[in-house]
């Protein structure tokens, strides 16, 4: 069982990088994002989608951690 454990989450990130990997190469096309006035250099668009991503996915979890820990802390009749 721990083989095959092994064996799906192998093949899970071989997946899930082939679909990453397809992503940034049809994604070539340039793109310059501008923010109050401050411009970034042009990168292909598959940059600034991945690295929103991957902003997202470490963001998510901080704030459901800060939600649990407000939550324990109320439980524990803590003032918020």
């Amino acid at each position: 069982m721990r083989n095959l454990k092994r064996v799906l989450g192998a093949l899970f990130v071989l997946i899930l990088s082939a679909l990453v990997l397809f992503f940034v190469l049809e994604n070539q096309q340039s793109v310059g994002l501008v923010m109050f006035g401050w411009s970034a250099p042009v990168v292909p668009v598959a940059v600034p989608v991945l690295a929103a991503l991957l902003i997202g996915l470490a963001v998510g979890p901080l704030l459901g951690a800060y939600g649990v820990f407000r939550s324990k802390r109320r439980a524990r009749g803590g003032s918020v």
